[in-house]
């Protein structure tokens, strides 16, 4: 089945009293942020390019810049585009074979089934980047079959990125109106009675169609990080165009942003136990970040390097590259040893680590990765997309915006799991 019941199969009726703890600071917070985050993937766009890019020497004349209408941003043909490539990937998820995995134990006592995929959703979507395209002749004659003119992408990005900001703040307005129906279960800090922060935050927590299609899990990894490999792909794309060749950044940029973005896919069943998919609804902070923010600012590097070649030198390549290797190798080692501990804390792999017994009866690790600091994964996160960044070299500061961002997301999810954790454990935490 789609659910583990709860024990003894006892009906759970759900809490519908409404919760007034704000985060983000609140009602307007929560609106100030709706509105400035589409005006900055506008910012970022006209801030690194060719012609204009943002430093302090230059900030003064980002007025003269910045678009004043919507000429040249919107277009419905890329509506069309962002539209077909999420029913492409939903189609995917429910027709590409799946493991089961199971979810952690709901506020009603139930485990929600969930479908893991996306890694092989992956692999698919590449194949079909690189040879389900229809060539035609002068005549209008088939030819062959090949490569999508991924280039096009980079030539309409900022048209793709405003229509995904459109998708996802109408999806966001879907996902709110459903969030009313009879037995839904709600996320407590998106339950407060205030529509404008329920909106941003999410009121329901597992929104499901057909049962087992969970809107959560499928957009917080396969429409919006694959979209971010394929972007990637296109700026690739546009700089061969251009140049007939590949600078050594890009080259590098899409070899550490791809292994980046196969690696959450590949442990995809991890993220069953995050704050996102156990503890946040779904709504426009998740739904915007997962199908229009990271889409269309994590991929700001490889967009820059089209038409902007930073010519580092070897040496300095070599640098980044390590350093890239060092934040993965951290990232992936601490996860690791979480998720290993979560599954069986008896395993060989971890039962030679040193641990807490909490009053709650849970174990917490002390020793390894954990030892070292409490969101060590977040340094080793962080340490990446400084690497990235290095990429575009020093000529504009808005190629930086990941690693500011990035670092003032990362202490803020870091607070929010303390906060947490020091409910769930008390003076153990």
């Amino acid at each position: 089945g789609d659910r583990a019941k709860p024990a003894g199969g006892a009906a759970q009726k759900q809490n519908h009293h409404h919760t007034a703890e704000y985060e983000f600071g609140g009602p307007p917070g929560a609106l100030a942020t709706m509105v400035a985050l589409p005006l900055v993937i506008v910012l970022l766009y006209v801030g690194a390019s060719k012609d204009y890019k943002i430093n302090p020497s230059t900030l003064l004349d980002l007025p003269k810049h910045y678009p004043t209408s919507l000429d040249g941003l919107v277009s419905l043909k890329a509506a069309v585009v962002v539209c077909g490539w999420f029913v492409f990937h939903v189609l995917m998820e429910r027709v590409l074979f799946y493991e089961k995995a199971y979810g952690v134990k709901l506020a009603n006592g139930e485990r929600l089934m969930y479908r893991i995929s996306a890694h092989l959703q992956f692999w698919v979507t590449l194949l079909v980047m690189n040879y389900g395209w229809l060539h035609f002749d002068e005549e209008g004659k088939f030819v062959r079959v090949g490569p999508f003119p991924l280039a096009w992408i980079y030539e309409h990005y900022i048209e793709l990125a405003l229509a995904a900001v459109g998708f996802s703040s109408l999806l966001s307005v879907l996902l709110y109106i459903n969030s009313f129906k009879k037995g839904a279960l709600l996320a407590k800090g998106g339950n407060t009675g205030n529509l404008i922060y329920d909106f941003f935050i999410g009121r329901e927590l597992n929104p499901r169609l057909w049962g087992n299609f969970d809107l959560k899990q499928f957009c917080e990894l396969r429409p919006g990080l694959i979209g971010w490999v394929v972007v990637n792909a296109g700026c690739a794309a546009k700089q061969f165009e251009i140049d007939q060749r590949l600078s050594p950044e890009m080259v590098m940029i899409n070899l550490f942003q791809g292994v980046y973005v196969f690696d959450a896919l590949y442990h995809e069943r991890a993220i069953l136990t995050t704050m996102d998919i156990t503890t946040d609804g779904f709504g426009f902070m998740l739904a915007f970040g997962d199908l229009a923010w990271v889409p269309f600012t994590y991929s700001l590097q490889a967009r820059y390097l089209v038409e902007n070649k930073p010519g580092l030198d070897w040496l300095s390549l070599c640098c980044i590259f390590g350093l890239n290797f060092l934040g993965y190798y951290i990232f992936r080692g601490s996860n690791s040893e979480k998720d290993a501990f979560r599954r069986d804390p008896s395993s060989p792999e971890v039962s030679h680590l040193e641990t807490i017994t909490t009053q709650s009866g849970r174990k917490l690790l002390v020793s390894g990765w954990w030892g070292m600091a409490r969101k060590i994964n977040y340094t080793g996160d962080w340490l990446m997309g400084l690497a990235w960044c290095l990429t575009t070299g020093f000529d504009c500061l808005a190629t930086y915006f990941y690693a500011i961002y990035f670092f003032v997301l990362l202490v803020h999810r870091a607070y929010r799991d303390n906060h947490a954790c020091a409910e769930k454990y008390g003076p153990d935490w």
